[in-house]
């Protein structure tokens, strides 16, 4: 199964965005299934706030367990990190427009009135997936 299959199906199991992309990757970047969509869990639906969308927050959590810095005298990784972080945000923004929740979805979800819609326009069922597998995509060609 490949990372895009694995994220989609855990968002079609009913997990966040955040959660789906980075348990797709958790084998490898040495997390176990539990752990990934723990961590991500208060990531989705960009924070609850409708801000920077999961799925890229999740793909976000990739890319600094690859390329985060750990060790305060290794300014290299803490570059690198840095770098990959507006790669992937810009690659995800040309690809989707924006990488904000809210702007994704067409409403703020912060609000009851935002969710309100958002469900009865189907958003998180049409939109969010497209997201998961964008945000896969890009980490593949990074």
């Amino acid at each position: 199964m490949t990372h895009e299959e694995k994220a989609l199906s855990y968002f079609q199991d009913r997990f966040h965005c955040s959660q789906s992309v980075l348990a797709a990757y958790a084998e490898e970047i040495g997390f176990t299934e539990q752990q990934a969509l723990k961590i991500a869990y208060c990531l989705n639906s960009g924070m609850r706030k409708g801000e920077v969308c999961g799925a890229c927050t999740g793909a976000l959590l990739v890319l600094g367990m690859k390329y985060g810095q750990w060790q305060k005298e290794d300014a290299v990784s803490r570059t690198q990190a840095n770098q990959k972080t507006v790669e992937f945000l810009e690659k995800f923004k040309l690809n989707n427009g924006s990488y904000i929740c809210n702007e994704l979805l067409g409403c703020d979800i912060s609000t009851t009135e935002g969710v309100k819609y958002a469900m009865e326009h189907n958003c998180f069922a049409d939109i969010c997936p497209k997201m998961v597998a964008s945000a896969v995509k890009i980490l593949e060609d990074m």
